[in-house]
C-alpha cells in the first residue's frame, strides 16, 4: 500500500508555498530562519519551476533545487516537493504549439498565464512525463523530501480543451465507454433533431453551435474532460510511485470553490495517497466560516474519513476576487483551527513570502511585504505554537452526525441549457441546507449518492437532479432500514445520460417520498408563496412551486396561494423503519431550520440549543483520546457545557463543567475517560 503520512513529518504540518526562485539566494537563509522562528514544519517547492529546471529542451538546472533542498534539510523543515507540470515553459510552447488549449469557440489560449494546458497533447504527456522522471530519479533519496506535490489545481483555470487532439481522443474515450456508435447515439437520444451519427469519426467535441446543443454530448464532454485530467496525474504519479516508493503522492484539490467545479473529486479521491485540499474565502457578505467548515468536512468527505491536509489558504486577504478585505485579528488563527477540527492534520498557506512580482503579489503571505514588525507576521508566529501543541491529535477522526448526498456530475447535468428556472441553483441549495445544519450545531459528511448510508441517522439531499436507479434504491434500503431522509425539489428528475427517467417525477424516489410530481411550476423573479402547515404555523417560499400528488405521504405543509394553491408544498412519508420529508419550494432559512428540526426529530437527534449561534463544537477521536474543539466566530464571550473533564491543550489549563471560550478564540479540550 502507498504511504499515506508524509515522510519524516512527526508534527502537524505548518507552513506553505515557498517560491524562493522569486528571491536571490542571500535571502534563502533569512527565511529558513524565519521559518523555525515561525515553527514551520514543511513547505511545498518547485511547483511552477519547470522553466528554472529544464531552461532549454533536454537541458537541466538542479543545483539551485539542490542547494534549497539541503538547506530546508540542515533547518529540520520537510518538503513537499512539486512537480512543475502546471507550467510548461516558453520554449514548449514555442516548439509544441498545438499544446495550448482550444476553446470552444475555436481560441486558442496564448502563454503567459499559467494551466494553459491541452491535456490531450502527446507532446505535452510525453514532455510532463520526462521532466517529472528527473525529478523523481535525483531526488527520491532527498532527506528533506515528505511528499510529492503533482501539477497545481487541477481544472484551474482550463477544464476543457476543444482542439483536433481533443476531438480525436474523445472519440477513442466513446469507443472504450460505449464500444459502438450505436450506444452512443441511444446514450445521447441523438434521433431529436436529426443528430444521428454513423461513425465514431462523425462525433466532434460539444463546440459552439447556432443554439443549444446535445445535453447528453455536453455531459459526457464534461466526464471526458474530468478523465483526460486524471489519466495525466495519474501517468505522474506512478512514476513517482516506481521511483520514489514509500513517498505519498498528492494533488492539491479544491473541493468546494465553484472555481473548481469541473472535477469529480469522488473520482479523484481514491487516487492520491493523501486528500490536500486549497481553500480561500469567498467574501461575498455571507457568512465566511460557514463555507469553511463545508469546504472541510467535504474534503474528509473525499478522504473517505481518514485525516486529510489543508495544503493553501490565506493569512489574510486574497487578490483575485473584485474586492479582497483583510481578515480581522485572530481570524487566521480560527479558520486554520476550524480545519483541523474538521480533520487536517495541519495548515498551509499560499504562500510563505509575499511576492513583490506578478499577478499574485497584492495576495497575502505568512511573511508579508511589511515583514515581522506587522500583525500577520505575529499572528502566524502566535498560530504555529499553537498548531504544534495539537500534535497529540494526529491521526485522529472527526465525528460526524448527518450526512448530505453531494455529486458534482449531477451538478453538471443540470448547469446545462434550458432547465425550468435558471434561478434554481444547485449549489445555493447545497450550501443553505449545509448551513441550517450548521446552525443547528451537526456535524456533516457528505456522500455520494451510491454510497453506504448506513451510519447516519439523518442524510440530506439538497439537490440532485440526475440519479441512477441504484442511488434511489440506497435511498429507499436507507429510509426502510431506519433512517431520516430530506428532500428537496428537482431531485431524481434525469438518469446518468440526462434522459428523464420513464414515469411521473420524481423517477428513483416516487416509492420512498411516496408521491409523485405532475408538473413544475418555477415562480418568476420576484414572487413568493406562502405555505401553511401545523398550528397555524406559516413559511415563505420562492423560485419554485410544483404540483405534488402524495401516494402514501403525509401532506405536513400546504401551498396557500399561487398556481399550486392547496397542493402539499412539504411532506412526510413513513417507510419501514424510518421516514423520507419532501420539500417542494426554495425554503429561506426559517424554513429549513423548521422542516429540519422535524426530520432530526424523526431521526432522534437530540437539539443542541445549548451552543450560542457561530460557535462550533466538533470532536476528533482516535487512539490518542477524545477532543473537542470549539471555535467561536463571535464578538461575546461564550460558555460551552462539557460532558466530562479534560486538559485545554492551547492553554494548558484544566477544563471542567462550563468551558469559557473568549470571543474570537479557540479552545480545544482533551477529554479524560
Amino acid at each position: 500500500m502507498p504511504e499515506t503520512i508524509p515522510k519524516g513529518l512527526t508534527r502537524l504540518a505548518f507552513g506553505g508555498d515557498y517560491n524562493p526562485e522569486q528571491w536571490p539566494e542571500s535571502v534563502w537563509h533569512e527565511d529558513v530562519r524565519l521559518m523555525r522562528e515561525a515553527g514551520v514544519t514543511m513547505v511545498s517547492v518547485g511547483i511552477f519551476s519547470w522553466a528554472l529546471l529544464e531552461p532549454s529542451p533536454g537541458e537541466y538546472a538542479f543545483g539551485w533545487l539542490d542547494r534549497l533542498l539541503d538547506l530546508l534539510h540542515a533547518h529540520g523543515i520537510r518538503a513537499d516537493l512539486g512537480t512543475p507540470t502546471v507550467a510548461p515553459p516558453a520554449w514548449f510552447y514555442r516548439a509544441q504549439p498545438e499544446a495550448l488549449p482550444v476553446a470552444a469557440d475555436g481560441t486558442r489560449y496564448e502563454f503567459g498565464s499559467r494551466g494553459a494546458i491541452c491535456h490531450s497533447n502527446a507532446d505535452y504527456r510525453e514532455a510532463a512525463a520526462a521532466i517529472t522522471t528527473r525529478l523523481a530519479t535525483r531526488y527520491a533519496d532527498h532527506p528533506a523530501l515528505a511528499m510529492w506535490h503533482v501539477h497545481n489545481e487541477y481544472g484551474v483555470p482550463v477544464s476543457a480543451c476543444y482542439c483536433e487532439s481533443c476531438a480525436a481522443h474523445f472519440r477513442r474515450w466513446l469507443r472504450a465507454t460505449y464500444e459502438t456508435v450505436d450506444a452512443v447515439n441511444e446514450a445521447w437520444g441523438t434521433a431529436f433533431w436529426g443528430q444521428r451519427y454513423a461513425d465514431f469519426n462523425q462525433i466532434n467535441p460539444p463546440r459552439v453551435t447556432p443554439t443549444v446543443g446535445n445535453p447528453a454530448q455536453a455531459l459526457d464532454y464534461k466526464r471526458f474532460a474530468d478523465a483526460t485530467l486524471r489519466e495525466n496525474f495519474v501517468a505522474e504519479r506512478d512514476i513517482l510511485h516506481r521511483l520514489s516508493p514509500g513517498v505519498p503522492v498528492t494533488t492539491n484539490f479544491m473541493t468546494a470553490l465553484s472555481q473548481c467545479d469541473s472535477i469529480d473529486y469522488w473520482a479523484w479521491g481514491s487516487e492520491v495517497d493523501l486528500v490536500t485540499n486549497d481553500h480561500y474565502l469567498i467574501t461575498d457578505g455571507r457568512r465566511t466560516h460557514v463555507n469553511l467548515a463545508m469546504a472541510a468536512d467535504l474534503t474528509r468527505s473525499v478522504a473517505g474519513g481518514a485525516p486529510w491536509l489543508l495544503l493553501e489558504h490565506s493569512t489574510s486577504g486574497i487578490n483575485w476576487q473584485p474586492r479582497n478585505p483583510a481578515k480581522a485579528p485572530g481570524q487566521m488563527a480560527r479558520n486554520s483551527l476550524a480545519h483541523v477540527a474538521r480533520g487536517s492534520e495541519g495548515a498551509l498557506f499560499f504562500q510563505w513570502r509575499q511576492s513583490r512580482r506578478g499577478a499574485e503579489k497584492f495576495h497575502s503571505a505568512m511573511l508579508p511585504h511589511g515583514g515581522t514588525d506587522t500583525r500577520v507576521w505575529r499572528e502566524v508566529v502566535e498560530l504555529g505554537a499553537s498548531v504544534d501543541s495539537l500534535s497529540e491529535i494526529r491521526g485522529t477522526r472527526t465525528v460526524a452526525d448527518a450526512a448530505v448526498l453531494w455529486d458534482w456530475q449531477s451538478w453538471w447535468a443540470q448547469n446545462l441549457q434550458w432547465r425550468p428556472s435558471e434561478d434554481h441553483d444547485a449549489r445555493e441549495r447545497a450550501d443553505a441546507f449545509y448551513e441550517a445544519l450548521y446552525d443547528r450545531h451537526l456535524t456533516v459528511d457528505f456522500a455520494h449518492p451510491e454510497a453506504d448510508l448506513s451510519a447516519y441517522p439523518l442524510v440530506v439531499v439538497p439537490a440532485l437532479y440526475l440519479m441512477t436507479q441504484a442511488a434511489g434504491r440506497n435511498l429507499t434500503e436507507y429510509v426502510e432500514n431506519g433512517g431520516t431522509l430530506v428532500v428537496s425539489y428537482f431531485s431524481g428528475i434525469v438518469d446518468e445520460h440526462d434522459a428523464v427517467h420513464d414515469g411521473a417525477y420524481p423517477g428513483p424516489l416516487r416509492d420512498v417520498l411516496g408521491l409523485t410530481v405532475e408538473e413544475f411550476s418555477p415562480l418568476l423573479p420576484g414572487d413568493r408563496v406562502r405555505i401553511a402547515g401545523p398550528e397555524g404555523s406559516e413559511l415563505t417560499g420562492d423560485v419554485w412551486t410544483e404540483f405534488v400528488v402524495p401516494r402514501g405521504a403525509d401532506t405536513v405543509w400546504t401551498f396557500a396561494d399561487g398556481l399550486a394553491a392547496g397542493r402539499p408544498a412539504i411532506t412526510r412519508h413513513r417507510l419501514g423503519e424510518g421516514s423520507a420529508w419532501y420539500v417542494a419550494t426554495r425554503l429561506a432559512s426559517d424554513g429549513l431550520d423548521a422542516v429540519l428540526g422535524w426530520a432530526a426529530d424523526d431521526a432522534r437527534i437530540a437539539p443542541r440549543a445549548e451552543l450560542p449561534r457561530d460557535v462550533e463544537a466538533v470532536r476528533r477521536t482516535g487512539e490518542s483520546g477524545t477532543y473537542l474543539f470549539v471555535i467561536n466566530h463571535t464578538s461575546s464571550d461564550a460558555k460551552v457545557p462539557l460532558e466530562a473533564h479534560g486538559t485545554e491543550l492551547l492553554t494548558g489549563d484544566r477544563a471542567a463543567g462550563r468551558l469559557a471560550v473568549p470571543a474570537g478564540a479557540v479552545r480545544v479540550v482533551r477529554l479524560d475517560g
